[in-house]
């Protein structure tokens, strides 16, 4: 057998695609886990307003007695979209045009709740007979710093504000976190299908019709045949766009390990 022979051997080529196989995965695998992501929304909900009109009269909000003008319920949804676990994870909250009063957080899917960091417990801590100066008051309204023990791929943590505007506009509530090799971004609410962005399934859902029409145009003779499924595809076409891209992300899970 020569050597052309033996490299077109059926067992010679599984052999070689096996090994590719296993060297695409771990240099797939070595690329995904370098990079890091987290992403996060807020959504901010009006709760009351102060104010006087001529016609349906004043209207006076308060907060544990002390005057709000501009009371919001504000939300925020952190998430780990990165392939890898993170461990003591701190996360900064901090805001410049409202002022933060009571929280809750959670883990989401999880009774656990996230606890401020001793620096930032150092910072706003009143002795015994004390009041608390203007630097920690400024600190404790202005921002929040939390320490996630355990923040697995995939996770979400939940954290939640009562909070009084300083004007009439909605509140900025942020996060940061500098930790090495993940990029934290502020991502708009987008409508999901599938637990994945409408917008992307329809566009994957799409591409995927153009290269399915074209066998049928050669399969289906009966024009109005071929316009009644390509509208019937068009109207549900995020559907197939969104098991297409959940079956990208199992494999990718699968790569990650």
């Amino acid at each position: 057998m020569d050597i052309i022979e033996l490299l077109k051997s059926e067992y010679i080529s599984a052999i070689f695609g096996g090994v590719g196989g296993v060297i695409t995965a771990w240099l797939s695998h070595r690329l995904v886990s370098r990079r890091g992501i987290f992403s996060y929304f807020v959504n901010h909900n009006r709760v009351g307003i102060t104010t006087q009109d001529s016609v349906f009269g004043n209207v006076a909000v308060t907060w544990n007695n002390e005057p709000a003008k501009h009371l919001f319920f504000s939300t925020i949804e952190l998430k780990n979209d990165s392939l890898n676990d993170y461990e003591n994870v701190v996360i900064n909250a901090y805001t410049s045009n409202t002022l933060l009063l009571t929280e809750f957080t959670q883990i989401v899917d999880s009774p656990t709740t996230l606890h401020p960091t001793e620096r930032y417990l150092e910072k706003i801590k009143v002795n015994a007979g004390q009041t608390p100066t203007d630097t920690q008051r400024i600190t404790f309204h202005g921002q929040r710093e939390y320490i996630i023990p355990v923040f697995n791929r995939g996770q979400k943590v939940k954290i939640q504000y009562l909070n009084s505007a300083s004007s009439d506009e909605v509140p900025s509530i942020w996060l940061s976190a500098l930790i090495k090799g993940v990029r934290l971004k502020f991502q708009v609410p987008r409508p999901h299908i599938l637990g994945i962005p409408r917008s992307s399934a329809a566009i994957v859902g799409a591409i995927i019709g153009l290269i399915g029409l074209i066998p049928l145009v050669s399969l289906v003779t009966n024009p109005w045949l071929l316009a009644m499924a390509t509208l019937v595809y068009g109207y549900l076409v995020v559907i197939p766009g969104a098991y297409f891209l959940i079956s990208i992300r199992k494999v990718r899970e699968l790569i990650g390990g």
